[in-house]
């Protein structure tokens, strides 16, 4: 893979691991979410005019992936609340590449092979034993506070392990509709338009008067979380069209050493020292890959 490219995808991972601790850290982890969703759209529909519509082969992908981000959105929230950043953020990340490994190589014909299989391997390896290692109980639970015990923690996972199945399978749609796109800025400002409509909808029905009071008090850190959002993921799908998507995916996977850090830093999460080996194979993986 290219510098530039290792370098921009690796900026995608810290600004994912960003969003993510802000919506962990939030008070109200669901109504949090909804700021971040809808803040990225928002950005996206002051972009829109400036870019072209995207061909009509991509729009099915287009729909898809608005579908599926309402269960990304969901169980984002569910592991959030039963389960530590440090636990849960690096189980869904680090299943979602092998699932996309696996796949790529039937959507794409793109098959890992040498440095860059071995650094795909590498990665999720440390990304799996970061979340495997110690935890999973959550201190600050559903954002309120108390969440506790083993039942918590096995929730926690369920709902990460679904998350993974998600993240995959947006991931495989979004790389084939950018890659139908002659301008990939125009698939991702669509794409994050409406992405995230349907999930806010929802909750603006289920909690329309909550939601207005909490996002009146927060919307600027809703707003920072979006436009963290709309970059990381905007980041990624540009360097799909690039590179190998297996290979861009692991690659962002990185995400779950910012994630240890801001979980452990200003979380307060307790990380056991083992969790920092699988920090060190995440590391070698970004070495091989950037080999191959």
């Amino acid at each position: 893979m290219p510098a530039h490219v290792v370098l921009a995808v690796l900026l995608a991972a810290l600004l994912h691991a960003a969003w993510n601790a802000m919506v962990k850290g939030s008070r109200d982890v669901l109504l949090d979410m909804v700021l971040v969703a809808g803040s990225a759209s928002l950005i996206a529909a002051l972009l829109a005019p400036f870019v072209p519509m995207p061909p009509p082969a991509a729009w099915p992908y287009l729909v898809a992936s608005m579908l599926i981000h309402v269960g990304y959105f969901s169980a984002v929230v569910g592991a959030y609340r039963a389960g530590d950043l440090s636990h849960a953020y690096p189980l869904m990340r680090g299943v979602a590449p092998l699932l996309v490994a696996l796949s790529g190589a039937v959507v794409f014909g793109e098959v890992p092979h040498g440095w860059m299989g071995l650094g795909i391997v590498l990665v999720c390896a440390g990304v799996l034993s970061m979340a495997l290692v110690g935890g999973g109980r959550s201190r600050t639970g559903d954002g309120t506070g108390g969440a506790r015990g083993a039942p918590r923690a096995r929730a926690a996972t369920a709902w990460a392990l679904l998350n993974a199945v998600f993240i995959a399978a947006y991931t495989l749609i979004d790389a084939r509709g950018v890659r139908l796109t002659p301008r990939p800025e125009s698939y991702v400002v669509w794409m994050f338009l409406f992405e995230g409509l349907p999930f806010c909808a929802l909750v603006a029905w289920l909690r329309g008067r909550e939601l207005a009071a909490y996002a009146a008090a927060h919307w600027a850190r809703g707003f920072a979380g979006g436009a963290c959002s709309a970059a990381s993921y905007g980041i990624a799908l540009w360097a799909m069209t690039v590179a190998p998507v297996a290979a861009v995916a692991s690659l962002r996977e990185t995400s779950v050493i910012f994630g240890a850090l801001i979980g452990a830093r200003v979380l307060k999460e307790r990380v056991p020292a083992q969790r920092w080996l699988g920090v060190a194979a995440v590391t070698l993986g970004v070495i091989a890959l950037r080999a191959g």
